[in-house]
């Protein structure tokens, strides 16, 4: 791996796995386990619209997924989660990083 190639992925797995990302991450799963459970379990006269839930925890980057054609648009729910939780998580590192910049003493 080069050496661009390994910083791409330190930072991807940085932003990845703070407790913003993980959190946010965690939502979305939850939101999809209700989505597939209502899809098999419950049984409903007309359309149920659970699965908009899923666009909408994951958007707006899931939203530009949504005129493909087939599974496609589900895909866009993977990669919005994706992108979400990489600029929460970067988001979150560069917060934290002025906190603990301005906690530290003068000395230190």
């Amino acid at each position: 791996m080069t050496g661009s190639q390994h910083s791409f992925v330190a930072a991807t797995r940085r932003n990845l796995v703070n407790p913003a990302a993980l959190g946010y991450l965690a939502v979305v799963v939850g939101v999809l386990a209700w989505v597939g459970l209502d899809a098999l379990l419950v049984e409903h006269q007309d359309a149920s619209l659970a699965g908009v839930w899923a666009f909408l925890v994951t958007g707006p980057t899931s939203w530009l997924f949504l005129m493909l054609p087939g599974v496609l648009p589900w895909a866009g729910v993977v990669v919005g989660a994706l992108v979400q939780a990489a600029v929460l998580g970067a988001a979150y590192h560069r917060l934290a990083g002025r906190l603990h910049h301005r906690t530290r003493p003068n000395g230190a």
